[in-house]
């Protein structure tokens, strides 16, 4: 059973979480193999049901880096092949919540039976509304910015169009996704890691000192509570 703080909330309309901790949680339970990856599944639907349950309608997960391909070959496959085993249990689920699915990052270097998957999957729950569940997949904020700029110099420069910020934000991954109003990162760890450099801009962050399997309910209403005594001002007074 969920339990309302008595706090009152003020609910964000995009949270984006990075997911930390899962290869210390392993060590720390003295576990073999990758288990902290397995276990953090069930921390990713902790994440969804809770923002289901305060109406949240954006979550982004950090799912996979750009920098992540340089882990053991051993690792990368065995999180590939447990990206396969999530979208294949869980887009029933997904249907039945209501919930669409979108990736954002470079498909370029992803296997491709994964790409065709989740293109599939992105079409047959485009009309779901619930809650929009964000997994960035071979993502990398410089090199998002980096791949915009070249479409911008390309569709705008010639034609002599003016170039501002709604200009480069209808080029990122992150096109007609609002920009997040809280992030969140697990595990004690206080940067951002190349996590949507540009969409962060007046974000704010809240580092919580849990590694991400053991992720609960109650860790996210304690980061909901921590947003809901911030005072964003925009750089206004």
């Amino acid at each position: 059973m969920f339990r309302r703080s008595k706090t009152k909330l003020i609910i964000p309309n995009h949270v984006a979480i990075i997911m930390d901790g899962n290869n210390r949680w392993t060590k720390k339970k003295k576990l073999k193999g990758f288990a902290g990856h397995e276990k953090g599944i069930d921390s990713i639907q902790t994440a969804v049901d809770t923002a289901i349950f305060y109406n949240i309608k954006f979550l982004t997960l950090f799912s996979f880096s750009s920098e992540n391909w340089a882990r053991p070959k051993k690792e990368v496959k065995f999180l590939m092949n447990l990206l396969r085993r999530y979208l294949s249990k869980k887009i029933k689920k997904l249907m039945e919540s209501n919930i669409s699915i979108k990736m954002i990052g470079d498909k370029k270097k992803l296997p491709k039976d994964i790409v065709n998957k989740i293109e599939k999957y992105q079409k047959l729950t485009s009309k779901n509304n619930k809650l929009h569940l964000n997994f960035a997949l071979n993502y990398g904020s410089r090199n998002e910015i980096l791949i915009a700029l070249r479409k911008i110099i390309s569709k705008y420069v010639k034609k002599k169009i003016l170039i501002n910020e709604e200009t480069i934000s209808s080029n990122l991954y992150t096109k007609n996704i609002p920009d997040p109003d809280l992030l969140i990162r697990t595990s004690g760890e206080k940067r951002i890691s190349n996590f949507l450099l540009w969409q962060l801009a007046y974000t704010e962050l809240v580092f919580l000192d849990v590694l991400w399997p053991d992720f609960k309910k109650k860790h996210f209403a304690d980061a909901l509570n921590q947003y809901s005594k911030r005072v964003r001002r925009y750089g206004s007074r």
